[in-house]
C-alpha cells in the first residue's frame, strides 16, 4: 500500500485538502494528514481538521509521495516550515512523487525543484515559478502540479494514475462520475 504525506497548515484550501485526501483513500492509499504546528488545523474558510499526526511525529522516509494543498495563507505557512521545505528536496532527490496544487507549486520553485520542469500554478502567480504552463494538471517526471480548487479531483486522479496505474485511476474516475 502506498503511503502519502499530506501536511496541512492553518489557512489551507479545504476543497484541495479534503477532495485529494478522499480520492487517495478511496484508491486504497494510506494517507497521513499532518498538522503544522498542531494536530488541529483551520482552513482558509474556517473548517477545522484534526490531523492524524503532528508533522514532528512522522518519519519522512516511510512515505512514497508528498502532496501539498494550497490556500492562502496555508501555502505560506507550509513554506515557513523547514521540515516541509527539506521534505520537498528529500522526496525529489529520492525520486519520490511530489505533488502541489494551487499556490503550493511556488514552494517547489522556492525549493529549487522546478528549475528545469514544466508546472502550473494558481492563475496570476505564473511569475513565481520558472516554467509555467497552461493546463489543469501538469506532470513532469516525478512532479505533479495543478491550478486550484476546481482541479482537485483531476489532480488526485493523476496522483492515483502515477502511483497505481491508469487502469485503476480510470476505474476510480468512473465511480466518482468525474
Amino acid at each position: 500500500m502506498k503511503k502519502i504525506l499530506l501536511p496541512l497548515a492553518d489557512g489551507f484550501e479545504e476543497i484541495e485538502a479534503i477532495s485529494v485526501m478522499d480520492v487517495l483513500r478511496r484508491a486504497g492509499f494510506d494517507v497521513i494528514v499532518t498538522g503544522l504546528p498542531s494536530s488541529i488545523v483551520e482552513g482558509a474558510h474556517g473548517l477545522k481538521i484534526i490531523a492524524d499526526k503532528k508533522i514532528d511525529n512522522v518519519n519522512m522516509d516511510e512515505f512514497d509521495a508528498l502532496v501539498l494543498p494550497g490556500g492562502n495563507p496555508g501555502y505560506k505557512n507550509l513554506g515557513k516550515s523547514k521540515k516541509i521545505m527539506d521534505a520537498i528536496c528529500a522526496f525529489e532527490e529520492s525520486g519520490k512523487l511530489v505533488a502541489a496544487i494551487c499556490a503550493s507549486p511556488t514552494l517547489l520553485a522556492e525549493a529549487g525543484i522546478l528549475k528545469e520542469r514544466k508546472a502550473t500554478v494558481y492563475p496570476g502567480m505564473e511569475r513565481e515559478i520558472p516554467r509555467p504552463r497552461d493546463g489543469n494538471v501538469v506532470v513532469d517526471d516525478n512532479v505533479i502540479t495543478s491550478k486550484g480548487p476546481g482541479t482537485a479531483i483531476e489532480f488526485a486522479l493523476k496522483i492515483v494514475e502515477i502511483l497505481d496505474g491508469k487502469e485503476n485511476a480510470d476505474i476510480l474516475k468512473r465511480k466518482l462520475c468525474a
